[in-house]
C-alpha cells in the first residue's frame, strides 16, 4: 500500500475552484530567472550569506557563526542537511499534481513539537547535532538534486522544513538556475519565519506553503517550545501574501503561484483554530486558501502529555470545518477525518511515505 496516494485521494476541495482560479500563463517562467539574469539572485546569495557569520536567519535569532560550524537552537552548522528527497505525491492537489511535488527534506528544526510527525529528522535522536540518516552536502549537490527533480518530471521544487536553511536555498537556487532549473519553488515551512529573511525570498519562492499552528503563544511555548510563535508567525504569512497573492493555477490545475496555509487541529483545541481562521479571514481574505488537516496522531513525545495523548475526535474536528464555514473561507481543501490512521512517515526507510 502506498500512503501517498491514500492521503492524495483523501483530500477534498471545498469547492471546485480551480476552473475558476485557472490561468493560461502555463508557459510563464518564474520570476528567479529573471533575477537570475539580472545578477540580482547572485547578490542576494551572498548577502544572506553573510547573515550565517551571525546567524538571524530565524526569529530564534541565536547570533552564532554558523560558517565556522558553530551551532545554535537548530543544531545546523554551514552547509544544508539533507534527509531525504522524491517526488511526492501526498502533498496537496495543487501541489503534487500528476507527477508529483519534487520534496527536499531538510534536517533539524527551529521548533521541538512535542508531537512532530516527521521527529526522526526534525528532532533526531542520540546526538544534539546528529541526523538519522541525512548528510551535509554541498550546495552544488543540493542544486544537483533539484535538477534532479525537475529531471524526474516534477512539478515544482518543495523546500521542506527550510527556516534554518534559507541562505542555503538561495545559493543552491543560483547555482541551480543558472544550470537550467526553470519550474516553481515552494516555501513548506512551521510558520516561525523571521520577516527579513522572507524579504530576502521576495521573486524567488512562487509558492508559499507555511502552518499556521497556534493563535495562542501558550500552547506555542508548552508544546513547540517556542515562546513568541504567534508574533512572528502571523507577520510572515502577511509577508508571504504580499509576495505571491493568492494562488494561481495553470489549465491543468496544478499551482504556479500564490500562498497556501496549512492548519492541523489538534486535540483539545490546542491549536486554538477558531482565532486561527478569523486571523485569515479579517487580514488575509477570504480568497486565501487553507488546507484544514485530521491526520494528527499522537507521536513522539505527545504520549508525556495528557491533552496531546490521543487522536482528535470526529466531533472536534467537524466543529472545526463548521468554523471554516461560518468564516466562508470555502478556497481550499480538508482532509477527510480518517487520513490520521494513513499518515505515519517513517525516514528510516528510502521511501518514506510507502509501507508494506
Amino acid at each position: 500500500m502506498i500512503i501517498y496516494e491514500i492521503i492524495y485521494h483523501i483530500y477534498l476541495y471545498k469547492l471546485n475552484l480551480l476552473s475558476a482560479m485557472t490561468s493560461e500563463k502555463k508557459k510563464d517562467r518564474p520570476h528567479y530567472i529573471d533575477l537570475l539574469e539580472s545578477g540580482e539572485l547572485h547578490n542576494r546569495s551572498l548577502l544572506i550569506e553573510d547573515i550565517l557569520r551571525d546567524c538571524t536567519l530565524c526569529p530564534r535569532d541565536c547570533h552564532i557563526d554558523r560558517t565556522k560550524g558553530r551551532e545554535g537552537f537548530c543544531h545546523t552548522g554551514y552547509l544544508p542537511i539533507i534527509e531525504s528527497y522524491c517526488a511526492h505525491y501526498g502533498e496537496e492537489p495543487v501541489i503534487s499534481g500528476t507527477k508529483g511535488s519534487g520534496t527536499i527534506f531538510f534536517g533539524n528544526c527551529n521548533l521541538r513539537c512535542v508531537f512532530c510527525q516527521n521527529h526522526q529528522i526534525s528532532q533526531p535522536a542520540g546526538t544534539l547535532a546528529g541526523t538519522l540518516e541525512g548528510e551535509e552536502v554541498s550546495h552544488e549537490r543540493l542544486a544537483e538534486i533539484m535538477l534532479e527533480l525537475q529531471e524526474m518530471g516534477c512539478h515544482n521544487i518543495n523546500f521542506v522544513s527550510p527556516s534554518h536553511f534559507v541562505a542555503q536555498i538561495v545559493k543552491g537556487v543560483d547555482i541551480a538556475a543558472s544550470k537550467g532549473l526553470c519550474i516553481p519553488l515552494v516555501y513548506n515551512s512551521n510558520g516561525y519565519d523571521a520577516l527579513p529573511t522572507l524579504k530576502y525570498l521576495d521573486g524567488i519562492i512562487d509558492i508559499y506553503l507555511p502552518d499556521i499552528k497556534y493563535a495562542d503563544d501558550c500552547s506555542a511555548s508548552k508544546y513547540s517550545k517556542v515562546k513568541d510563535y504567534v508574533r512572528h508567525s502571523r507577520p510572515a504569512i502577511l509577508e508571504m501574501k504580499r509576495q505571491v497573492g493568492d494562488l494561481v493555477v495553470d489549465s491543468s490545475g496544478v499551482a504556479t503561484k500564490g500562498l497556501i496555509i496549512r492548519h492541523l487541529v489538534l486535540p483539545n483545541d490546542l491549536a486554538d483554530s477558531e482565532e486561527s481562521l478569523r486571523f485569515i479571514k479579517e487580514n488575509l481574505g477570504r480568497e486565501t486558501f487553507i488546507s484544514v488537516m485530521s491526520q494528527y496522531f499522537p507521536t513522539h513525545k505527545a504520549v508525556r502529555y495528557p491533552l496531546l495523548s490521543r487522536p482528535i475526535r470526529e466531533r472536534e474536528y467537524e466543529r472545526v470545518l463548521e468554523w471554516l464555514e461560518r468564516f466562508e473561507l470555502e478556497n481550499g481543501w480538508i482532509q477527510d477525518y480518517s487520513s490520521k490512521d494513513y499518515y505515519c512517515p517513517d525516514f528510516e526507510k528510502d521511501y518514506p511515505f510507502v509501507t508494506d
